[in-house]
């Protein structure tokens, strides 16, 4: 059972899925593919995540998916992070958001718990690491960043990488299981998870 006063920060921060990027190294829609016992790669995360938190969103330019879910529209045709993100923040009202692409799929339920209990107020940004990599886009984001990423917008800069140069006060929580941030970018992606 969860500590109390960590279900309640958990309770208070929504969860959001990026599934708004073009795949081209997949070839088609990511989001869409079957994987496991599901129809689609965004249905299985949704279902995972709706075991940790109440309150789930798709960040998507369009309605694409075949079950009813909570959608955060980029209208930007630009095809970035920097744009959901701006989206995101702008469109929810909670100080604290759980972000996570929708191609990780692997990531651990308690490592999600892990992430939130080190988060607080003293941050603006809680993202994972592992010994090879950074994982700038698996964390917890605080709405105190809409400046310095509308900022960047504004001068047509869409590296996750620079915002988080910036001088924001970021923690980074390490993990020493490098199997759970798999991204499923490629067709052989896929085939390796799959046998």
């Amino acid at each position: 059972m969860l500590h109390m006063n960590i279900a309640t920060k958990i309770k208070n921060i929504p969860c959001v899925i990026l599934a708004g990027g073009q795949s081209k190294r997949m070839g088609s829609d990511k989001s869409l593919l079957s994987f496991q016992n599901e129809t689609t790669l965004i249905k299985f995360q949704y279902k995972k995540l709706s075991n940790i938190f109440q309150n789930i969103f798709i960040s998507s330019k369009v309605d694409k998916f075949d079950f009813p879910c909570n959608i955060i529209y980029d209208s930007s045709k630009i095809y970035s992070p920097m744009v959901a993100l701006s989206s995101i923040l702008k469109t929810l009202s909670n100080q604290k958001v759980f972000i996570i692409p929708v191609d990780s799929p692997f990531v651990k339920e308690d490592t999600i718990v892990q992430m939130i209990a080190n988060s607080n107020e003293n941050y603006d940004v809680t993202i994972c690491a592992d010994t090879h990599k950074v994982h700038n886009l698996i964390g917890i984001f605080d709405r105190n960043i809409i400046p310095q990423i509308e900022e960047m917008l504004q001068n047509d800069n869409h590296k996750i990488n620079h915002l988080l140069s910036q001088k924001l006060k970021t923690r980074i929580i390490y993990f020493e299981d490098s199997e759970q941030f798999i991204n499923l970018n490629t067709p052989d992606d896929l085939k390796k998870v799959h046998t």
